[in-house]
C-alpha cells in the first residue's frame, strides 16, 4: 500500500452558524497529495461549507484544519489563499482586464517579475489549446467554454498544488461540459496537483474523482474510491445518490471474471489413462476435461471427440492432450473479456491466476446472466418456462465444476 501524504486533514472539524444552524458536524478526512477529491451530496448537505474552509474563506468554529502539516489558523488568511487555486462556477474573470491580466493576477500580487508571469501565461494557454493572442483579449470576447478554460488555468498560475473548485461546470452546456471535464483531469493528472471539487452530479463525480466524499446534514456518509462507492454503497441514501441505473451498469464495469466463475472444476492429470479419463466424464457428465499438473498449471484440454478417434492408438491423457486452449486470468475485468469469450460460442473457458494455475471455469450461462441483468434487470419470475429450461440446458456445465477436483 502506498505511503499516504496528506496536503489537507479535517480533525474534529465543525461549522455553526448564527441561531444555532449545523452546517458541518465534527468531520474527520485526510486529503493526500495528488488526489482528486470530490465532495457530493445534495443542497445544504455541507459540501461547499468543507471546501470553503480549507482556504478560510468561511472559518471552521471548532476542530483543526491542517495545509501541508500546518494549522490554517496559524497563517494569514490572504497568504493563504494565494497558496491555493480557486475556480468557481460563474468563472469570475474581471471584465477590465485582459485574458493575461486575468491568468497572472496572483502571480503580479506575489511579485512575480513580468518576464515570469508571461512565461508562464504562455505555458499555460498552450495547455488549454486556446491561441495565444487570446492572451490581449477581454473576457467578454470570449465563449463561456472558453472563459471557463481560462479560470482554470488561473488557479493554476502561481504552481498551487491545492486548487479548489466550486461547481465550475454546472452552467455550462453538456458538450462544453464534458470537454472542461476531461481537460480538467488531463492537467491534474500532468501537472500532478491535488483537487478538491465540489459538485451534485453523481456522473460528474464517477468520472473525475479518484476518492469521493458523500456528505449528508453535515456529516460525511461515505469516503471511498468511486469503484468502492460502485460496488459497496454505504448505505439506502448512497444507493439512492448513485441512483439504480448507474448501480446496474456498475455491476458489469467492476465485475471481474472470478467474481463469476464456478470454483474446483472437474480437471485430470496428463499421465492419468484414457480409461479413467473416460470414466471421468460418464461420471461427471461432461464431454471434456480441462488438464493440469499435479501443481494445478493448466495444461490444455482433451474431449471426447478426440478420445474416441484416438483410443486405440493412445494410452494416456498426454497422448491426446490439446494444448491450444484459450483462458482468461482471474481479476480480468468481465467487460473487458465477454465479448471475447461469446464470439468463441464456447460452453465455458478456464480461468487462470497469473502464474497459469487453473482457478475455476466461466461459463457461457453466466456470462449471458450478467448481460441480461444489465440490460433489463433481474428478474424474480419464479415460473418463467424459459427459464427453467434454460438451467436444464445449462446442467452439464454446473456439473462441470460440481467437485474439487480429481487426478
Amino acid at each position: 500500500m502506498p505511503k499516504e501524504n496528506p496536503i489537507v486533514v479535517f480533525k474534529d472539524v465543525e461549522k455553526v452558524y448564527r441561531g444555532g444552524n449545523v452546517a458541518i458536524e465534527h468531520i474527520n478526512l485526510t486529503i493526500n497529495k495528488g488526489d482528486f477529491v470530490c465532495f457530493i451530496g445534495r443542497s445544504g448537505s455541507g459540501k461547499t461549507t468543507a471546501m470553503r474552509m480549507i482556504n478560510r474563506m468561511l472559518e471552521p468554529s471548532g476542530g483543526t484544519i491542517l495545509y501541508n502539516g500546518n494549522d490554517i489558523h496559524k497563517t494569514d488568511a490572504v497568504k493563504l489563499r494565494r497558496r491555493i487555486g480557486y475556480v468557481i462556477q460563474n468563472i469570475g474573470l474581471m471584465p477590465h482586464m485582459t485574458i493575461y491580466e486575468n491568468i497572472t493576477l496572483v502571480p503580479k500580487l506575489l511579485k512575480w517579475p513580468d518576464e515570469k508571469r508571461r512565461k508562464k501565461a504562455q505555458e499555460l494557454i498552450k495547455l488549454v489549446e486556446l491561441p495565444q493572442d487570446f492572451l490581449d483579449r477581454y473576457p467578454s470576447e470570449l465563449s463561456g467554454g472558453q472563459q471557463q478554460r481560462v479560470g482554470v488555468i488561473r488557479a493554476l498560475a502561481a504552481d498551487q498544488d491545492l486548487i479548489l473548485m466550486d461547481e465550475p461546470f454546472g452552467a455550462l452546456d453538456p458538450i462544453t461540459r464534458e470537454s472542461l471535464q476531461e481537460l480538467v483531469k488531463h492537467l491534474q493528472e500532468k501537472l500532478g496537483k491535488t483537487v478538491v471539487f465540489v459538485t451534485h452530479d453523481m456522473d460528474e463525480a464517477l468520472n473525475l474523482a479518484t476518492q469521493i466524499v458523500v456528505m449528508d446534514s453535515g456529516h460525511i456518509i461515505q469516503n471511498a474510491t468511486p469503484s468502492e462507492i460502485l460496488q459497496h454503497p454505504a448505505n439506502d441514501f448512497v444507493e439512492d445518490l448513485i441512483g439504480e441505473d448507474r448501480l446496474m451498469q456498475a455491476r458489469a464495469d467492476v465485475t471481474t471474471v472470478s467474481q463469476i466463475m464456478l470454483k474446483n472444476p472437474v480437471s485430470i492429470t496428463p499421465g492419468r489413462s484414457l480409461t479413467e479419463a473416460i470414466r471421468l466424464m460418464r461420471k461427471r457428465r461432461v464431454d471434456t476435461l480441462l488438464v493440469t499438473d499435479d501443481d494445478n498449471y493448466l495444461k490444455g484440454y482433451i474431449d471426447i471427440e478426440t478420445l474416441n478417434t484416438r483410443y486405440r492408438h493412445a494410452t494416456s491423457v498426454s497422448d491426446i492432450l490439446n494444448t491450444k486452449i484459450f483462458y482468461v486470468v482471474d481479476d480480468t475485468l468481465l467487460r473487458d473479456t465477454v465479448d471475447r469469450i461469446l464470439k468463441r460460442g464456447l460452453k465455458y473457458v478456464p480461468v487462470v491466476d497469473h502464474a497459469g494455475k487453473l482457478r475455476g471455469i466461466v461459463t457461457r450461462a453466466a456470462i449471458v446472466d450478467m448481460v441480461y441483468d444489465t440490460i433489463w434487470g433481474d428478474s424474480d419470475d419464479e415460473g418463467d418456462s424459459d427459464s427453467e429450461n434454460s438451467d436444464r440446458g445449462n446442467l452439464s456445465q454446473s456439473d462441470l465444476a460440481s467437485s474439487t477436483k480429481e487426478v
